[in-house]
C-alpha cells in the first residue's frame, strides 16, 4: 500500500519510534522521515534496522538506529536518552514495539506472559517516563501509544493480551491527565486486524489456525493505514490533542 504523504510538515521535530523494524513502525518511521522529522528507529534486529535506517537516509531524512531489547526496562528508557542526546531533544515518541502471545488462561505460559507484561505494558511506562523530563522542559511533546482494540473488549484465549492492552489505554489517558498543562499531548491508537507479523507470536496453534483463518476473511488494515492515522494525529495544530483513535477493517465485526 502506497505511503503518499497527505500535506504534512515536520520539519525540525524529531521522533523516535519502537518496533521499527517491521509493520507499523517501519512504515511510521518512513512516513514521518517523509514528513521531514529526524527519526530514531529502535527494536531487536539490527540489520532490520540498518536497512530501514539506509532507506530512510536516501529520502534526505537523519536517522538513529538505536538497537535494544525494549522488554528491559532499562533499555527503553536508555533509547529515549540516546535519541535525545544525538538530536538534542525529543519532540515525538511513538510506542509500539509489542507481542501477542494468545492462548487459553488455563494453560498459559506465564513466563511468556511474562514477557509480553514488560514489553508491551511496562516498557512502554519506562519510555514515557524517560521522555516527559525533556517535553516538560520545552512545554512541547506528543507521545502516540499503540494499544488494540483488544484493549477494548476481551474475547477468549486473548487475556493475557487484552491485559497488556487495557492498561496501555488506562495508563495513556492518566499520562495525559498529568502532562496536559505542560503542552505535551497524548495519543492512543487502537487498531483492529492489522497484517503484520504480529500473528507469528503466537505459540498456540489451534488459536493461531483460527484467528488467521478469521484475518484472512477480511480486508485486513495495512501497516500505511496506521502510519498516517500516527502522522494525521501529531501533525495537528498545537491546540488539538486526538485522545484516541479506533479503527478497524471495513470487514470486521468485532
Amino acid at each position: 500500500m502506497s505511503l503518499d504523504l497527505f500535506p504534512a510538515n515536520l520539519d525540525g521535530r524529531v521522533a523516535l519510534v519502537t518496533g521499527a523494524s517491521s509493520g507499523i513502525g517501519e512504515a511510521t518511521a518512513e512516513l514521518l522521515a517523509r514528513a521531514g522529522a529526524g527519526v530514531a528507529i529502535t527494536a531487536r534486529r539490527a540489520d532490520r534496522l540498518e536497512a530501514l535506517a539506509a532507506r530512510l537516509r536516501g529520502l534526505g531524512a537523519e536517522v538513529l538506529a538505536l538497537p535494544a531489547d525494549l522488554a528491559d526496562a532499562a533499555a527503553a528508557a536508555g533509547v529515549v536518552r540516546s535519541a535525545e542526546q544525538h538530536f538534542g531533544r525529543l519532540d515525538i515518541l511513538v510506542n509500539n514495539a509489542g507481542v501477542m502471545y494468545l492462548e487459553p488462561i488455563d494453560s498459559a505460559d506465564l513466563d511468556r506472559w511474562q514477557h509480553m507484561v514488560q514489553l508491551n505494558l511496562v516498557a512502554l511506562i519506562a519510555a514515557c517516563q524517560a521522555a516527559l523530563p525533556g517535553m516538560r522542559s520545552r512545554k512541547d511533546g506528543h507521545i502516540v501509544n499503540i494499544a488494540s482494540t483488544a484493549g477494548r473488549q476481551a474475547n477468549p484465549n486473548t487475556g493475557g493480551y487484552s491485559a497488556t492492552k487495557w492498561g496501555v489505554v488506562g495508563f495513556s489517558e492518566s499520562l495525559r491527565r498529568e502532562a496536559y498543562k505542560d503542552n505535551i499531548r497524548v495519543t492512543v491508537i487502537e487498531p483492529g486486524v492489522v497484517e503484520t507479523e504480529l500473528r507469528d507470536h503466537i505459540a498456540h496453534a489451534p488459536t493461531q489456525a483460527a484467528i488467521n483463518t478469521w484475518a484472512d476473511g477480511m480486508r485486513q488494515l495495512q501497516s500505511a493505514d496506521i502510519a498516517r492515522t500516527i502522522v494525521f494525529c501529531v501533525t495537528q495544530p498545537a491546540h488539538v490533542n486526538i485522545n484516541e483513535v479506533l479503527l478497524r477493517p471495513t470487514d470486521q465485526e468485532r
